[in-house]
Formats: structure tokens, C-alpha cells, sequence
């Protein structure tokens, strides 16, 4: 017996747009002042007209194209009934049959070395309207719930995957994907704690009996997932508990309806909530209040000029372009477009991609966590640690020397002053970190250590090349500035006469 594990997913994205997608009411995040983001429209009071946004259809658009879909010519809303205290009208307006995009993928690496991709299918992706938040009285202390209202009518973008996912860690995988993407695009900022990128999982087993016949168990779809580390444990644990489900029900799992389940992160457990509803249930029909909308060519060709480079072409370019490796170029385009700009800066200015990458992935992304900054609030701007990184390369610093350049940069400037590359010069300066090109006064710094070191020049001579190494620091010391390579291969000179 096998088991192949089939899972689709289906992501809520909030846009990033000034106001709802029907009425003019901010879309601000603001938990403390429930109910104050109101209006008649998000409200369902009766008599009110909802109006479409446009720069929410737009970014919708954006996002479709991105993933590869098919646009609609013509796209219409409908009305999807269902009851719950946190959305008033009773109806929630989304897309039903006729969706303004379908039929697209997003390409994905798998495995944890990388360089292999597979496409991963969308089935659609459609606009609707968010509802707000019920409020829950989570102390134990007494039984309250109330409702804040301030999301309802926040514009959502539901991106439906096709069934192609196998792993929790592809699922994983997928959504840091496309969540990059996201925000390359910039039409979200993707922040699962406020609620801007919400996922559910649709999870269940194909069981491959060794007679040759194959068994579906029941789909289950797991709500509550509010981090991609939760995506992960959620569906590993109910890949287990689907396949122990079947073995303890005598194999008989046609009998079992679809299930709705929530995940309790708490106690690592996903958790009965309700029966699954199927598209009847919710008696859609189309919005009588809202006109259909009819995308032109000219429409999609403004729309696409604006895409601008993706994350995964943008690794590849930094593949081939500067010479990085595969785990390099992901390290700097998962950090974000902005970390990427700085990267690209640093190494045009200083010639060399990879010495750039190093310095980027290691020293500077180091400091910007331990500071907490983003990269674009960084005292080192690219043009600075370009100009750094360019001494090096022209052997005017050494590698050492520019570390010690680039920390004083950085203690010097605590209120994030402006930082010019004449501090570089200044501070090579002061500290005679230049490096040494007279052969001349090498030489008789390395004269000088010799005569003081006997017994390592002995050493040296008997095999033990591990010696040379206290002469180097001693000559590095007397002759501050000078390149370790060339005090090395002199030292090796002399000691071999």
C-alpha cells in the first residue's frame, strides 16, 4: 500500500488599497477603535448602493497576470448567502461563474537544494469583500463575543491553487512563493498578523491498495491557519489522522462527508467545526446593484507594463548576471525588492557580484536584524558600501581593513546620519589602514621579525609550515595596512633562502 498525499490551496489577500472595494470607508488596520471604519454600504443598511473600486480591480488584475491566468473579458458580481454576526447583509459580494481571471500556475522550487521547479496550477482568482472579526472572550472569565465591523467590505483577493501540491512542505514552499511575489508586486503587504494573507487548506489521501484499487479519503478543509509554520503542522498532522481514520473505519471511507476543521495550535491538533459546504449552499445569484465590468486590451496592456521584474526572473538574472549561486540570489530576492536594489547597487558600483553578495548577505543583512531596520533606513547606503568594496578590489584595503572601516561607519553614526564615502577616507586616515605597496618597507619589517623569531624560522625550516603563520601577524602588526597575501608570499621568499 502507498499513500499519495493531494493538496489545493486557497489564499485571502487584502489589497492595498485606501478604501474599500465598495464604498469610500479606510481599509487601515485599527483593532483598538472598533466599528469606527463604517458606513452604510459595509454596514447592509438598507437602501445603500455599493460602488466598485477600481484601483482594487487593478491590483487584482496585476496580480492575475503575474500568476499567469487567463483574464475574462467580461466579469460580473455575484451574491454569496450565508449568516454569520460578522457580516451584517447576510450575503457576502464575490464571484461566482464568470471570475475576471482562471487557468494559471505559479513555478515553484522544490527540494532543499533548489534548482528544480514545478509548476503549481491556479484554478482561479477572483474578487469579493472581506466581513469583519468576531471578538471572542478568550479569558475564561466570562461568555462575551462582540463584532468589529472596520474590516467588512475590505477588498480580497482569493487565489484558488489546483490540487498539485504533495507535501506540507511544498505547501509551504508555495506560499512563500507566491507571497514574495506579492509583494514585489506591491498590491499587499502580506502581514498574516493583521489578517492581509489568510490561508485554508484543502487536504486529503489517495490511498493505492496492492490489489491495484486506489481510495479518496474525504476532503477536509482546515481553517485558521495564520502562519505558513501552521500550514506545515496542520497538514502533516492530518495526513496522519486521515490515513489512521481509514485504517480504523474498516477501509470504508465513502461513507464519510467532507469536513470543515479547524487548527488548534495550542494543542498541535486540527479540530472538528462543520460539515463542508458545496456551491448550492450558498445560492448565489448575481448582484442585481452592481454592474458587470469589461476589461479592454488597452486596459491589460497598461497594467502589464507595470509588472515589473519577478522574483523568481530576478534570481536567475543574478545567476547569470553576477555569478551567484542558487542559494545566494534566493538569500538576497527573499529579503525583498528593496534588499535586492541594494545588492544590485553595491555591485555595479564595486564591479564584483560576488564580493558584493558576501558583504550584503553577511555583514549588512547581520546588522539590519540585530538593529531591527530595513534595509532603505540602513546608515550605509549602497553608494557608500560600493565606494568601500571597490578599495578592496583595487588592493587600496584589505579585507580586514574594510571591516574595520565598515564598524566604524557604523559607531559613528547612532542617529543614523547621512554617511558619505569621504568618512571612508577619513577613517583609512586616521588608522593607516591603507594598504602598504612599498616592497621596501615590507621587506625590512620582515627582516625585523625574522631576526626576533628564531625559533619559528627553525620550525619553518624543518616542514612546519604552520610557523609562518605568527610570523604573518607579527609583520602585520609592525606594517599596519599591509596585504596578508604579499607579506605571505615574501615571508615564504626570504625563509626559503
Amino acid at each position: 500500500m502507498t499513500t499519495t498525499t493531494i493538496i489545493g490551496l486557497e489564499v485571502h489577500v487584502q489589497l492595498l488599497t485606501d478604501s474599500k472595494i465598495f464604498c469610500g470607508c479606510s481599509t487601515a488596520f485599527n483593532p483598538t477603535n472598533p466599528n469606527v471604519q463604517t458606513c452604510p454600504v459595509c454596514l447592509g443598511l438598507p437602501g445603500s448602493l455599493p460602488v466598485m473600486n477600481r484601483k482594487a480591480f487593478e491590483l487584482a488584475v496585476k496580480t492575475a497576470l503575474a500568476l499567469n491566468c487567463d483574464i475574462a473579458p467580461f466579469t460580473k458580481w455575484d451574491r454569496k448567502q450565508y449568516y454569520y454576526p460578522d457580516l451584517p447583509k447576510g450575503y457576502q459580494i464575490s464571484q461566482y461563474d464568470l471570475p475576471f481571471s482562471d487557468d494559471g500556475f505559479l513555478e515553484i522550487e522544490v527540494g532543499t537544494e533548489g534548482g528544480e521547479t514545478r509548476k503549481i496550477g491556479i484554478i482561479r482568482a477572483h474578487l469579493e469583500e472581506d466581513a469583519g472579526k468576531n471578538m471572542h472572550d478568550e479569558t475564561g472569565r466570562g461568555t462575551d463575543s462582540q463584532v468589529d465591523l472596520n474590516r467588512a467590505g475590505t477588498p480580497l483577493l482569493e487565489i484558488v491553487s489546483q490540487p498539485d501540491l504533495r507535501s506540507p512542505q511544498e505547501a509551504k514552499q508555495y506560499l512563500e512563493e507566491l507571497k514574495l511575489l506579492l509583494t514585489y508586486l506591491n498590491v499587499s503587504d502580506c502581514n498574516m498578523q493583521e489578517g492581509s494573507l489568510r490561508c485554508d487548506a484543502n487536504v486529503n489521501l489517495h490511498i493505492h491498495q496492492d490489489d491495484g484499487h486506489k481510495i479518496a479519503t474525504p476532503i477536509v478543509e482546515i481553517k485558521n491557519l495564520n502562519s505558513f509554520r501552521n500550514v506545515e503542522l496542520a497538514i502533516e498532522y492530518e495526513i496522519k489522522r486521515q490515513l489512521e481514520e481509514w485504517e480504523r473505519s474498516g477501509k470504508k471511507m465513502g461513507e464519510v462527508p467532507k469536513e470543515t476543521r479547524g487548527w488548534d495550535a495550542a494543542r498541535s491538533k486540527t479540530v472538528p467545526q462543520r460539515g463542508k459546504e458545496e456551491a448550492s449552499d450558498y445560492r448565489y445569484f448575481p448582484d442585481p446593484d452592481l454592474v458587470p465590468v469589461t476589461v479592454s486590451p488597452e486596459f491589460l496592456e497598461s497594467v502589464r507594463a507595470g509588472l515589473g521584474e519577478f522574483p523568481a526572473d530576478l534570481r536567475k538574472r543574478f545567476n547569470g548576471e553576477y555569478g551567484l549561486s542558487q542559494y545566494d540570489a534566493r538569500v538576497i530576492v527573499d529579503q525583498g525588492q528593496a534588499f535586492a536594489s541594494y545588492f544590485e547597487e553595491v555591485a555595479r558600483l564595486c564591479g564584483d557580484g560576488k564580493q558584493a553578495c558576501n558583504w550584503v548577505t553577511q555583514d549588512v543583512l547581520r546588522e539590519i536584524n540585530e538593529r531591527n531596520l530595513p534595509i532603505g533606513q540602513f546608515p550605509i547606503r549602497a553608494a557608500v558600501l560600493g565606494n568601500l568594496l571597490e578599495r578592496i578590489i583595487k588592493k587600496q584595503i584589505s579585507i580586514k581593513s574594510a571591516r574595520e572601516v565598515f564598524m566604524d561607519l557604523l559607531a559613528e553614526n547612532p542617529d543614523r546620519r547621512p554617511i558619505s564615502s569621504t568618512h571612508i577616507d577619513q577613517i583609512i586616515a586616521e588608522k593607516g589602514l591603507a594598504l602598504v605597496t612599498d616592497t621596501g618597507e615590507l621587506e625590512r619589517a620582515i627582516a625585523e621579525v625574522i631576526g626576533k623569531n628564531p625559533k619559528a624560522v627553525a620550525d619553518f625550516k624543518s616542514g612546519k609550515q604552520n610557523a609562518v603563520g605568527a610570523l604573518i601577524g607579527q609583520v602585520m602588526k609592525g606594517a599596519k595596512g599591509a596585504d596578508p597575501q604579499t607579506v605571505r608570499a615574501l615571508l615564504i621568499e626570504k625563509l626559503s633562502q
